[in-house]
């Protein structure tokens, strides 16, 4: 029975932890076009999710939670939008260091992954459905 709860207790660490990643990936593509409000200031810079080991000694079992967000330090693009409040001398605004792509990899990752541990609860459910009607049989 221990096994069985040590399972769901993971799974359920694993959904938390996927659920927060896909609201950092989903703020990312949400900020991914948007620039500075002058030419002084940074525009939005990507965040990046980190997970982090939790032991529980109570079950046995490792699970995970989201860690600390970390800022990717990667370059700003620029566009040469001389019109633009946040140009600078030269006409070119900063945008986020955001790429769409990589953040939708990420999000299609997240919720796999999301979905796998899912599976692990579903069966594991199951299981225990099992095990309960041998003992009543």
């Amino acid at each position: 029975m221990a096994d069985f709860l040590s399972s769901l207790k993971i799974a359920a660490s694993g959904l938390t932890a996927q659920s927060a990643r896909m609201r950092v990936i989903a703020e990312n593509i949400a900020n991914a076009d948007s620039a500075a409000r002058s030419p002084n200031e940074d525009p939005y810079r990507r965040r990046v999710p980190t997970f982090e080991a939790v032991m529980d000694q109570e079950l046995g079992g490792t699970g995970v939670r989201l860690g600390p967000v970390a800022l990717d330090q990667s370059d700003f693009s620029s566009r040469y939008e001389p019109g633009h409040p946040a140009a600078d001398e030269n006409g070119y605004v900063r945008y986020p260091n955001v790429n769409s792509l990589i953040e939708t990899m990420d999000m299609r990752e997240a919720q796999r992954t999301y979905e796998a541990n899912l599976n692990v609860v579903t069966v594991t459910r199951q299981m225990l459905g099992r095990t309960i009607d041998i003992l009543r049989g």
